[in-house]
């Protein structure tokens, strides 16, 4: 209880330090990101580099853009009859996709993704954070945060680089409630923690450390429009 107290103090200060006036890029460190939007050409979803991203005066439309009310990232999804998606997969997102590094190793000493994140609108599971193997390698993702709205929590895991990915319960909040989660993928293991709690290890199976990347985000599973707010999200390596 002491540990989510101290983080919510800290969630509380920073989200006095956003600036609803500032294009998401003025209040978050987007220099490592490229955003993945729903919409573009068939098949290829727009991208929007990290050099566009940055800075009060940065991108922003109504897919990716700031609350008025609190500075928070704000990202949106249409429902799937509307949107582009990529050739492997069928799911809409607005998603950071982590460039750079475009990609690492989770052998490495350190690889941790923080968000704090709060689902607004959807009618079924949103996936908030993830880790996906680089396409050298595989198409598939190696772990995916999931929350669903009665505020559900499930981690879906790969045990192999084709193999896909099996979900458990990690926890549960309120629904449409703000939470955090850090997700490491460090000394080839796989690990989360949700609102500052102990870290949980998962069985990574035959997967052997792929060299892979970092996505947080709207990650839509649901055939209707969602939307997902982020308070901070932050890569270490």
């Amino acid at each position: 209880m002491r540990i989510t107290a101290l983080l919510m103090v800290a969630g509380a200060a920073l989200a006095l330090a956003l600036d609803p006036d500032c294009a998401p890029g003025g209040n978050f460190d987007l220099t490592k990101w490229v955003l993945q939007e729903p919409v573009g050409d068939d098949g290829k979803p727009r991208q929007i580099s990290s050099s566009k991203l940055v800075g009060c005066d940065g991108y922003q439309d109504k897919w990716f853009s700031t609350s008025s009310k609190d500075g928070s990232m704000v990202m949106k999804v249409p429902k799937r009859s509307e949107c582009v998606s990529t050739p492997n997969s069928k799911h809409c997102r607005s998603e950071l996709r982590e460039d750079s590094p475009r990609s690492w190793d989770p052998h490495a000493r350190t690889n941790r993704l923080f968000g704090d994140v709060q689902v607004i609108k959807s009618k079924g599971d949103i996936c908030v954070g993830q880790i996906h193997m680089d396409a050298s390698v595989s198409h598939k993702p190696v772990a995916l945060l999931y929350v669903n709205p009665e505020g559900d929590l499930t981690f879906g895991v790969a045990t192999c680089r084709t193999c896909t990915s099996k979900r458990s319960a990690v926890g549960h909040v309120e629904p449409n409630s703000r939470f955090t989660y850090e997700i490491r993928y460090e000394k080839n293991k796989l690990s989360l923690s949700i609102n500052g709690g102990g870290f949980k290890e998962f069985d990574t199976g035959r997967l052997d450390g792929p060299k892979s990347y970092f996505k947080a985000g709207n990650y839509n599973q649901d055939d209707n429009a969602s939307e997902v707010h982020f308070f901070r999200v932050h890569v270490s390596h």
